[in-house]
């Protein structure tokens, strides 16, 4: 992927993961001044050497939910953990329900940079929840679709903001961007058949980590060679 291929946006995205990028892979560590930038610097750290340390679901998510009775509840990010988790200022880790990140240290190109899939994925998610906050006045609305029991809780959600007009589903801007992937339950089956879709677009655009010919899908080779199985 080259300049001279991406439009405007796609440059300016560029631009920031390359930064994001730069800055969490030059070994130069910020000093942590307090817990919550330790605590985001461990979780990062820990999805930089290939480890998620957030866990899936206990319990099945209420999916049907988003759509029968939708419930927004304005959250404000401290920061990414994962190429799709946050934390959110109340001290909760957000896990979005529909995007998954890749977790594989696998070297790839990005925007001219030799950098690993995993970090694509969490410079991803740093980029857009810096520039949702900034058009949401640092605050936008997610639908939560159920948490885990246990400290620190964990919630799963799908989360919006308003980009060029249009309300929009972070999960899927992520997937669309190729810096994440739709997420897909034991069987293979994507929780929301929407982002399948989009993922499928994506790959045959080669948009971000889609222009490597080789990485590890986080779902398997079966399901990168059909992302749309549903």
């Amino acid at each position: 992927m080259t300049d001279a291929s991406m439009n405007p946006g796609a440059r300016r995205l560029a631009q920031n993961l390359f930064c994001t990028i730069a800055c969490a892979t030059s070994g130069v560590a910020l000093a942590a001044e307090d817990a919550v930038s330790r605590f985001v610097d461990y979780y990062q750290k820990a999805y930089a050497e290939g480890r998620d340390l957030i866990p899936a679901p206990q319990k099945p998510l209420d999916i049907s939910s988003i759509v029968e009775r939708l419930n927004l509840l304005s959250i404000t990010p401290e920061g990414a953990l994962s190429g799709s988790a946050f934390l959110d200022s109340d001290g909760t880790i957000v896990k979005l329900a529909g995007a998954q990140g890749c977790l594989s240290t696998e070297q790839v190109e990005f925007a001219g940079l030799q950098t690993t899939c995993s970090m694509v994925s969490l410079a991803g998610l740093t980029a857009e929840l810096s520039e949702a906050g900034t058009a949401a006045g640092n605050a936008f609305p997610c639908h939560f679709l159920g948490q885990n029991a246990g400290a620190p809780t964990v919630r799963f959600a799908e989360c919006f903001f308003m980009k060029d007009g249009e309300t929009q589903s972070l999960s899927q801007l992520l997937i669309s961007m190729g810096v994440a992937f739709a997420a897909r339950d034991r069987s293979g089956r994507a929780l929301f058949p929407e982002y399948a879709e989009t993922e499928e677009r994506a790959q045959n655009a080669k948009a971000g980590i889609w222009a490597n010919a080789h990485f590890t899908h986080p779902y398997g080779e079966r399901y990168r060679t059909n992302p749309s199985m549903n």
